[in-house]
């Protein structure tokens, strides 16, 4: 059997100690990058909402304004006299 010098050992203690050193670093950044990627979509879900509130006002807006147009159309050929009615040659 063969045993390990003191070199020998405190070159693989080094090597666990920066493995884990190096694996705690990879779950630190992880766990970070989960964190904005979660605050990135909720702050894109609040934009969509946002949007979509706008998007429907201007919608309910648009059709009260065709509405108004359409009523005073309306409005207007109703206050026109009728056409003459012209005789017909027998």
């Amino acid at each position: 059997m063969t045993t390990k010098t003191g070199e020998a050992r405190s070159t693989a203690a080094r090597a666990r100690a920066e493995a884990s050193f190096k694996k705690e670093e990879r779950a630190k950044d992880g766990a970070l990058a989960m964190t904005e990627y979660l605050a990135q979509g909720r702050v894109a879900r609040e934009r969509m909402e946002q949007l979509k509130a706008l998007r429907l006002a201007k919608e309910a807006a648009d059709k009260k304004a065709a509405e108004k147009k359409a009523a005073e159309k309306e409005a207007a050929l109703a206050q026109q006299p009728a056409p003459a009615k012209r005789a017909r040659k027998v």
